[in-house]
């Protein structure tokens, strides 16, 4: 089956966005808003099993004692959080302060080059989308990607497969047509549960977690070492390329890592 389309994760995946730019950025809401909160790198990490900034507000304020009573107050409390987080991560980002990590850019230009498609497969905010992509990219970034789906437009998100089903309708594309690229075990089973096949770019917080089912796992997309399968391909690029990931869309041999 011929690859078609890369299907791009957002947080981790095209930048290591959660312990620089979004706790932080929750971290000086919780300060702007009055609230003697903060997450650490730690606390933020065992966050990242709930899938949303607001989400993992929420499900954070079912441990404080501090935490508003009712569920009313909660959500109100939850939103002018969220909103006020999701611009302080827009100054964050507009400053250069999230970089794309390494092989990013270069696989979105080997794309364009040879009309594989792109998409952008996110549960977190348009908002925020928009401000990495905007930084990077430019005003007309959108022009980048053949289809956007963002965490507004499902009504579940990640692992549930919603977001990969609407972006493969959206395409109009076959599950295997496509490639998924995350580093999350929740965004892996999202896209397997879609059908889609998976390859698995390590970040940060998820550098050592378990995987299940994906067609190639590594480190990185800025380095050809350390991925399992290897990458086949004799390249003097120096990172994993278009055809590097063909060829394991073409072999689909099923790999697994277990922190």
């Amino acid at each position: 089956m011929t690859l078609r389309a890369l299907l791009w994760d957002v947080d981790g995946t095209l930048a290591e966005t959660e312990r620089d730019g979004h706790r932080v950025a929750f971290n000086q809401a919780f300060e702007r808003c009055g609230l003697n909160w903060r997450w650490s790198v730690e606390r933020y990490g065992e966050l990242l099993a709930v899938t949303g900034g607001r989400e993992r507000l929420m499900h954070d304020m079912n441990t404080r004692g501090d935490a508003p009573t009712l569920q009313r107050e909660r959500d109100a409390l939850a939103r002018a959080v969220h909103q006020r987080k999701n611009a302080i991560y827009a100054e964050i980002v507009a400053a250069g302060g999230i970089a794309l990590r390494p092989g990013v850019m270069e696989l979105f230009e080997d794309c364009r080059a040879h009309a594989v498609l792109m998409a952008i497969t996110t549960t977190t905010s348009k908002v925020n989308v928009n401000a990495l992509l905007r930084a990077h990219l430019g005003a007309s970034w959108a022009t980048w990607f053949a289809a956007l789906v963002c965490g507004e437009d499902v009504a579940s998100k990640k692992p549930d497969p919603e977001v990969h089903t609407l972006v493969l309708r959206r395409l109009q594309l076959t599950p295997l047509q496509a490639l998924a690229i995350e580093d999350s075990p929740g965004g892996v089973a999202a896209a397997r549960a879609a059908d889609v096949p998976v390859v698995v770019t390590r970040s940060r917080y998820f550098e050592s977690a378990t995987v299940e089912g994906a067609v190639a796992i590594g480190p990185g997309l800025g380095d050809r070492k350390g991925w399992r399968p290897e990458a086949a391909r004799p390249s003097d690029a120096g990172r994993v390329t278009l055809d590097d990931l063909a060829e394991w869309h073409r072999r689909m041999d099923l790999v697994s890592a277990h922190g």
